[in-house]
């Protein structure tokens, strides 16, 4: 899990917290305060949640069944598992992404 200790207390000092979604807006992340996430999948709200921890620009998923995935923020992108994720700003349905 990219060194991280599950046991250790989530990071909030990072400048990642908010929305990114795919540009389908069919996978979106929800990185919260607190080192949580919430990710949604198409309808389905909720669909896997989770820990988080964020080292400079690498983020590392726990997710509560246990399973592990890991990303990196480059250029204002999150790329993680193949997809490509930009932040929205959530202002409402008709936000745009940053």
């Amino acid at each position: 899990m990219h060194g991280i200790d599950p046991d250790r207390p989530p990071t909030d000092d990072h400048p990642y917290h908010g929305l990114w979604e795919t540009a389908d807006r069919h996978v979106r992340h929800r990185l919260l305060p607190a080192g949580r996430y919430d990710e949604a999948r198409g309808d389905r709200e909720s669909a896997y949640t989770g820990r988080y921890w964020v080292d400079g620009d690498h983020i590392t998923y726990l997710d509560d069944t246990g399973f592990t995935a890991d990303g990196d923020f480059r250029d204002g992108v999150l790329h993680h598992a193949g997809m490509v994720m930009r932040r929205r700003d959530e202002g409402g349905e008709g936000g745009e992404a940053r």
